[in-house]
């Protein structure tokens, strides 16, 4: 069985773009941008409602005000100051927090000191940046590894697979698994290195 990596760091760049394209779109007033935006971004959105506000319903009511606030201030957005999803997350725990003050939810939600820090606990746009370039560079590396090495390292890394579960799956001896890794990463490192 092999392992599907994550959204790789191109596919990840062109959706910001497409993203950022869209928050124009809307800007100049085009309906049409707004629903591609909250197919694109409701998902991320509600959960930051949710966990600040703990209660479904609430955290509903909060979403469909921070797309009704973004349609009305979608010209604010300046894509020099932060990302288009840093911004609308930003809306989102706004919006949650001002039902908390508005005493508008139930027991569930946090208190509003707790949701203050609650988006907060992310990385600055240049510590994403240089992440997102060191992902990119590390799957670029991985890359250029043999298929077997590739495959046991996606899977041990990042499904958390063990040795043992991974020299199974291949119907190898757990050594040689070992071994496929133990080079696999010497090889990465090297290619990091560079």
């Amino acid at each position: 069985m092999t392992s599907e990596p994550g959204p790789s760091p191109q596919h990840a760049d062109a959706a910001r773009a497409r993203l950022r394209e869209a928050m124009q779109r809307l800007a100049e007033g085009d309906r049409s941008a707004l629903e591609w935006i909250y197919q694109a971004t409701s998902a991320k959105l509600f959960g930051i409602c949710l966990r600040i506000l703990g209660d479904r319903g609430e955290a509903e009511d909060a979403l469909q005000d921070v797309y009704v606030s973004l349609w009305q201030r979608a010209k604010n957005y300046d894509p020099e100051r932060a990302s288009p999803i840093s911004w609308l997350a930003v809306f989102a725990r706004n919006r949650a927090i001002d039902r908390l003050r508005k005493g508008k939810v139930r027991s569930a939600a946090v208190s509003v000191d707790e949701a203050a820090g609650i988006p907060d606990h992310r990385p600055l746009a240049d510590a994403v940046l240089e992440s997102s370039e060191r992902s990119a560079r590390i799957h670029d590396c991985i890359g250029t590894l043999e298929e077997r090495q590739q495959d046991a390292i996606r899977t041990a890394f990042f499904e958390g697979s063990t040795y043992a579960e991974l020299a199974e799956r291949r119907g190898v001896p757990l050594g040689t698994m070992k071994s496929w890794v133990r080079r696999g990463l010497a090889r990465l490192k090297r290619c990091l290195e560079e």
